[in-house]
């Protein structure tokens, strides 16, 4: 007689941390969508992680609070694909992984003389190329399924707070739930 196992439909991503770690990224990425529509030549860039996420760029307080509030409403309307974002860390780390991979691969064999290596170069450089091409949906998708959340769930914001370094300027946007 066996004995059946429970098989569990969880994995490491809904661990509270983690999970939480992704809806600020969804959230995040959300509100620089929102933020590129209103102020399309001003650089901006994001970084979260547990407590929240920052928002780097001269943007308003004001224009950055409803623009994040605007953000979770739409995530939790269903918009969920304002969770992803073409520039994405995720994006250039998976193109840098495929890239220096494909690189890589095609250096095997080439011999041990550097003349033996420069003769691949342009191998290296096409098969880089592919590999940069094939990464760009690939990075899109693991944000989509590891790396951002486009359903926020029960977070909250619980203040937004602004801050500089020189030219540099910022905001914290703090979460909970």
């Amino acid at each position: 007689m066996t004995k059946e196992v429970p098989v569990s439909s969880s994995s490491i991503l809904d661990i509270a941390p983690v999970s939480r770690i992704r809806r600020n990224h969804g959230l995040e990425h959300a509100t620089l969508h929102l933020l590129a529509e209103k102020y399309p030549r001003t650089p901006m860039a994001g970084h979260s992680d547990l407590g929240g996420f920052w928002i780097l760029g001269d943007v308003p307080t004001e224009e950055l609070r409803a623009a994040v509030m605007e953000a979770l409403q739409r995530l939790r309307n269903g918009e969920h694909s304002l969770a992803v974002h073409p520039n994405c860390g995720t994006n250039i780390a998976t193109s840098g992984v495929f890239a220096g991979l494909a690189a890589g691969l095609s250096m095997f064999g080439a011999g041990q003389r550097v003349r033996d290596k420069l003769d691949r170069l342009p191998m290296a450089v096409m098969m880089a190329t592919f590999a940069l091409i094939l990464a760009q949906p690939v990075g899109l998708l693991i944000q989509e399924r590891v790396t951002t959340s486009g359903e926020p769930g029960d977070l909250q914001v619980v203040d937004i707070t602004p801050s500089s370094q020189g030219r540099m300027k910022a905001h914290r946007v703090l979460t909970e739930g």
